[in-house]
């Protein structure tokens, strides 16, 4: 996702729902209280590696590579309303030293992991382009997600992709782009001790470095923050709504236009209560559907 850190409208601050194991079937919403929020949430996630230093660490621990600095590039806005009516967005766009990098995180399994990869690399790709650069103009790229679990089953904590010719090895196809699945439940048998490190940080949440200690912390400390907590609980709206018009039309099409109009009717409801001083009422309406209807129909957002 190209995501801001805002409510302006017009701005695609959405994000996709966090999912349980238990929910891989029926992908259903579920909501999670802030104060249990761990780094690999959607939507801490996301948050959390918006912090600079913490971005450009991980980043530089995981490829093993030096980068000057982080950027956060917004996509270009003829590509993101193609790709939001996909369903699919870019958890962490940045750019440094030259590169672009898309960083995902993963707490559910995911079918066809390789479609989802190439899907994102279009996307890098088609940015770039948009942006005026010639397809010899495109920057070295990496599709990184980090995962849970083994989405392969072969145990191996690091899985990297590259194109290479099958007839002769060390032909390169030079297209200058990286894949590369971090496979957290296997972090014991990861030889690098940073890569290590961090990889049990997200199995298991729990910090032994000074590294990881720092995210956790940060971690903490968004759950404080007025913006953070005004933007989670009106997300969290947003896709409460999409679920209750989804279920009272009772097809694919009416989920369709729920999706639409929801995204519409909470974000206007979201910017009243938090302009207005009422985070409790918005807090309140997350877990409270009956009050939220209220809200809407005080409002006058009641279709």
């Amino acid at each position: 996702m190209a995501f801001a850190l805002g409510l302006d409208a017009g701005v695609d601050f959405w994000k996709t729902p966090c999912y349980s194991k238990s929910m891989e079937t029926t992908r259903k919403y579920e909501f999670k209280p802030i104060e249990e929020l761990v780094f690999t949430d959607d939507f801490m996630f996301g948050a959390v590696m918006r912090e600079p230093d913490i971005c450009k660490g991980i980043l530089e621990r995981l490829l093993q590579i030096e980068i000057d600095r982080i950027e956060y590039p917004e996509l270009q806005k003829p590509m993101s309303p193609f790709y939001s009516r996909k369903g699919v967005r870019l958890d962490v766009y940045v750019t440094g030293s030259g590169r672009v990098f898309d960083v995902e995180c993963q707490t559910y399994s995911v079918e066809d992991i390789g479609k989802r990869m190439r899907y994102y690399q279009s996307m890098l790709d088609a940015d770039s382009l948009l942006k005026g650069a010639a397809y010899s103009e495109l920057r070295e790229s990496y599709i990184i997600f980090i995962c849970l679990d083994d989405p392969f089953g072969e145990g191996l904590p690091v899985y990297t992709f590259e194109r290479k010719c099958r007839e002769s090895s060390g032909v390169d196809l030079g297209d200058r782009s990286h894949h590369v699945v971090f496979n957290a439940s296997a972090y014991k048998e990861e030889k690098d001790p940073e890569i290590k490190d961090f990889l049990s940080f997200v199995k298991n949440a729990r910090a032994e470095s000074e590294f990881t200690r720092g995210i956790a912390e940060m971690v903490q400390a968004k759950k404080f923050e007025q913006t953070f907590i005004n933007e989670y609980l009106a997300w969290n709206l947003h896709d409460q709504d999409v679920e209750r018009r989804g279920k009272k039309e009772g097809r694919e099409e009416g989920l369709k236009d729920g999706r639409k109009e929801g995204q519409n009717v909470i974000l206007k409801l979201s910017q009243r209560l938090i302009t207005t001083g009422r985070s409790d009422d918005l807090v309140r309406a997350s877990s409270d559907e009956a009050y939220l209807q209220q809200l809407l129909a005080d409002e006058g957002l009641l279709s």
